[in-house]
């Protein structure tokens, strides 16, 4: 397994040309394993179920077509994209408990920061409550999304992967329906009033990585 950091910005097509090749590499094992820690400079990504309305000042910023799951997202400075190319094959050749073993380090990472992240039926992503907010017009708590999550498989090798808003500029996530969901708004680490850096969540991720995706781990998950 290898982990690499870039600390500078790093363009998303570039990061997609990467990765495609990474993939192809690891499907023919020629190389380890990857996962790529990075941020990108401001731009909406589109994925497959994207809809054109949800894109709602496309001049904003650069829109990309991806070829992962969901719809729009964000990304930009502030937020810790991990791309994660994994050999699923490996790993059970189950796709919806590897996207719940996602969800489970983000959450599992989340936690490092005393930080309760959790799933929604039918609302990707992982998500926080609110009760410093107002209830929603339906009675119920706030709750705001703070990672995101989408992926694409090749031979059953995994690539694009989560982002975890650390202490992004949130009012652009304001161009965009973030996946689609109107009712609920974004938050950040930070915005929940944590000092919380780049580094601290890399750590977290790192240290939660191999409770998530041990063998021991993926059989209580699956």
């Amino acid at each position: 397994m290898e982990w690499k950091t870039s600390d500078a910005l790093v363009d998303y097509q570039e990061a997609t040309a990467f990765m495609e090749a990474r993939v192809a590499a690891i499907a023919a094992g020629e190389a380890d394993e990857c996962i790529w820690l990075l941020e990108h400079p401001p731009l909406y990504t589109a994925g497959t179920s994207a809809k054109r309305e949800d894109l709602t000042d496309p001049e904003r910023f650069p829109v990309y077509e991806s070829k992962r799951g969901g719809q729009y997202t964000y990304h930009g400075p502030g937020q810790r994209v991990v791309y994660v190319m994994l050999d699923v094959g490996k790993r059970g050749h189950d796709v919806r408990r590897f996207v719940q073993q996602l969800e489970a380090w983000v959450i599992a990472a989340l936690a490092e920061f005393n930080v309760t992240g959790e799933i929604r039926e039918g609302r990707v992503g992982v998500w926080v409550q609110r009760n410093d907010k107002p209830l929603t017009v339906t009675g119920q708590p706030a709750e705001d999304k703070i990672a995101a999550i989408g992926i694409r498989l090749r031979k059953w090798i995994s690539f694009h992967g989560i982002s975890i808003n650390v202490e992004p500029d949130l009012s652009h996530f304001g161009g965009i329906v973030p996946c689609g969901i109107q009712e609920h708004g974004v938050t950040s680490l930070v915005d929940l009033g944590l000092p919380v850096t780049m580094a601290d969540v890399d750590v977290a991720l790192k240290k939660t990585f191999e409770e998530v995706f041990s063998d021991q781990a993926a059989e209580r998950i699956g």
